[in-house]
């Protein structure tokens, strides 16, 4: 079945759809990363932009040539890769990139663009406001922790690194490493392993309705939580998440209503 987002939620920082979920605290957190912690989006345009750039240099290309192309190796790598880490590889989009303008690989100019790319993403994030406060109540509340990300794990590790967020997790499981994108089971499962937690209590944090939502409650049974900003939309039917949040900060109260045995509105 195809995820068909709900009509545009406005005038709102937290919603809580099953709130009869929230009557104690959770044995477990997990987190997903990249649109959830921080805007993708803007990093991933200022970066493809900063590429772009540098590559229209260097072979003295069109912008609309380097789309193009830049496009086309994409929807290659992603088919021929499927759900895999390795199918985000942003070296491999652009070794592909260049295979199709008929320069070959070119390693060395690979490697220079690929660097391009994640300089100026790193440069380009920022944290959402709030998240740091959110963790910090987190761990004083001693509850474990995990990041469950797709993509690649050395660049999910620098990341978390740039964001100053390493002593905030005590797991984190990429998609490298299960060999699988979510919403596959074993993303789940293994960061329940990593993290032995007492009890059967699981909260989701994640952007995607079918990755982050369905595919943890189905998984491990998670309450979930669906962070929209800008165009992203609240999932809807078999991908409706238990609560809706645009602000952090406002999670950060719900957190605090479930630490003190008090009722979230």
């Amino acid at each position: 079945m195809s995820y068909k987002p709900s009509p545009s939620k406005k005038n709102f920082m937290i919603k809580i759809n099953n709130p009869e979920l929230l009557t104690k605290l959770p044995n477990a957190i997990l987190f997903d990363t990249d649109n959830t912690l921080y805007s993708y989006n803007e990093a991933n345009e200022a970066a493809i932009i900063a590429v772009r750039k540098k590559t229209k240099q260097m072979l003295s290309i069109s912008t609309s040539e380097f789309d193009e192309a830049y496009d086309n190796a994409r929807s290659s790598v992603k088919s021929m890769l499927g759900s895999t880490a390795s199918s985000h590889s942003r070296l491999l989009y652009i070794q592909r990139m260049l295979e199709h303008m008929g320069l070959g690989s070119q390693v060395l100019l690979s490697l220079d663009l690929e660097q391009t790319y994640w300089r100026s993403f790193l440069a380009n994030a920022n944290l959402f406001n709030g998240v740091k406060e959110l963790l910090d109540d987190i761990r004083i509340a001693g509850i474990p922790t995990a990041i469950v990300t797709d993509l690649t794990a050395q660049i999910q590790f620098r990341k978390i690194i740039y964001f100053g967020l390493d002593s905030y997790f005590d797991h984190i499981v990429t998609s490298e490493e299960t060999g699988a994108d979510k919403p596959n089971e074993s993303m789940f499962k293994l960061s329940l392993e990593k993290m032995k937690p007492e009890g059967t209590c699981f909260w989701m944090i994640g952007d995607n309705p079918i990755s982050d939502i369905k595919g943890s409650r189905e998984s491990i049974g998670a309450i979930t939580f669906q962070k929209i900003h800008d165009d992203l939309k609240e999932g809807s039917g078999e991908y409706t998440p238990d609560v809706v949040f645009k602000d952090f900060f406002s999670l950060r109260d719900i957190f605090q209503k479930v630490l003190n045995n008090e009722k979230p509105r």
